[in-house]
């Protein structure tokens, strides 16, 4: 790779991902740990501009009948030549992001979850011409496409709730092949309804299309869905059978979203600008996912643009305003002196020991204070201080926390 090639600062689909153009840090790696290790349900959390977009746009690429081998061409999975053979471009892929479901009410937020289901579907108008479905079927599928006047899709609130279920119905008969269903950002809609205060209403209508697509629907081959929190199992994945949850304690998958230092180093390099190593360190690492130290990959591309503008650009906080950070404010806002104390602790370079609980709901978030710490560690803004570097052991269910690094210090 040579430092002529552009940064892809925002790129979140892999098949704009031009390599003769872009730079990209190879993480196709994943498709073939998700082969050999997925569940039926797979639930990735990170905290957020850790790729995990550009991830599941790559796992579409690759699956989907249709895929072009030559977007992998000279990638790690290429080299898996059977793997290649028997699952690239096999399979129906369904593939949503719920990121933009929200508004200032429960109704505004179905609507735009209608949109995001109406559009996905649409990519589908072959199947209106499928001789392998019935003419009832192919009305089912019309029905999730019809749009009124301003150009909203009008179907009912009991197709959108089974929408993904009837997808998967569809391209199964169609193709004689089983599913994959690509959900991410699947916990915005609660983020935001939480916000808003319709958070029960929205609860209900997620669980509703969850259980139909994830738990009875028997044309599934597998799900990936990726979150920045692991919402509680008793909240929206009621009935599922043991989705793998691969959070970022977990060690399987933790060098595939971020970049190790390996990576940050052949990039500088690539670039001419290993002189800066020290400070992209400094500022951008310092996340602990399994057994990985990882740097976000959001700061340390856009700090290479800066220095491309100007060798003699400071590195600058990135990654905190791509967020509201609503949720951290909620609590800081009622913080009392233990709280203060710990944060003391913390901007002073020290760490602080917490139970971290994974399983959170929006709706008990502020019943202790330990869920603003599993809640910061889990989003990005702490992380954990690997054992080895602690002095003694910490009992179980606890965790020794610190800020990462300089930006979010800062």
């Amino acid at each position: 790779m040579t430092g002529k090639k552009k940064l892809p600062i925002g790129i979140d689909i892999f098949e704009k991902m031009d390599r003769e153009e872009f730079y990209y840090v190879d993480k196709t790696g994943m498709i073939e740990d998700l082969i050999q290790n997925r569940s039926e349900v797979n639930l990735f959390t990170r905290p957020r501009r850790f790729g995990k977009s550009l991830n599941m746009s790559m796992m579409k690429a690759f699956f989907e009948i249709g895929a072009s081998p030559a977007l992998f061409k000279g990638l790690k999975i290429s080299e898996r030549k059977e793997l290649c053979e028997k699952y690239m471009g096999q399979f129906p892929v369904i593939s949503i992001s719920l990121k933009s479901v929200e508004g200032l009410d429960f109704e505004a937020a179905k609507k735009a979850l209608k949109d995001i289901l109406g559009e996905e579907a649409g990519r589908f108008y072959f199947l209106t011409q499928s001789s392998k479905l019935t003419n009832e079927e192919i009305e089912s599928y019309k029905a999730l496409l019809r749009v009124g006047e301003t150009g909203d899709f009008l179907m009912s609130d009991t197709a959108m709730e089974k929408a993904l279920l009837r997808l998967s119905l569809l391209l199964h008969k169609h193709y004689d092949k089983q599913v994959i269903l690509l959900i991410d950002e699947y916990d915005v809609p609660l983020d935001k309804a939480y916000h808003h205060q319709y958070y029960n209403e929205m609860v209900d209508l997620i669980r509703s299309m969850f259980n139909a697509a994830l738990k009875t629907n028997d044309y599934l081959y597998f799900a990936v869905l990726t979150g920045c929190l692991r919402v509680s199992k008793e909240s929206i994945f009621t009935g599922l059978n043991n989705p793998k949850v691969l959070s970022i304690v977990d060690t399987r998958f933790d060098e595939q979203f971020g970049f190790t230092d390996q990576e940050v180093r052949r990039l500088l390099e690539d670039y001419g600008l290993s002189d800066h190593f020290g400070e992209t360190r400094e500022w951008y690492d310092g996340y602990h996912f399994g057994r990985f130290d990882v740097y976000c990959p959001w700061d340390v591309m856009n700090y290479l643009v800066d220095l491309q503008r100007n060798p003699d650009a400071r590195p600058v906080s990135y990654w905190k305003n791509t967020s509201d950070n609503a949720i951290i404010r909620s609590f800081l806002d009622y913080a009392g002196n233990s709280i203060t104390r710990k944060m003391e602790t913390l901007l002073d370079g020290g760490y602080i020991v917490q139970r971290i609980d994974e399983d959170l709901t929006y709706d008990y978030l502020h019943s202790s204070e330990e869920n603003l710490w599993s809640i910061l560690y889990l989003t990005g803004y702490l992380t954990r201080v690997p054992a080895e570097k602690l002095r003694a052991e910490l009992p179980d269910g606890f965790s020794a926390l610190k800020i990462p690094n300089a930006e979010i210090c800062e």
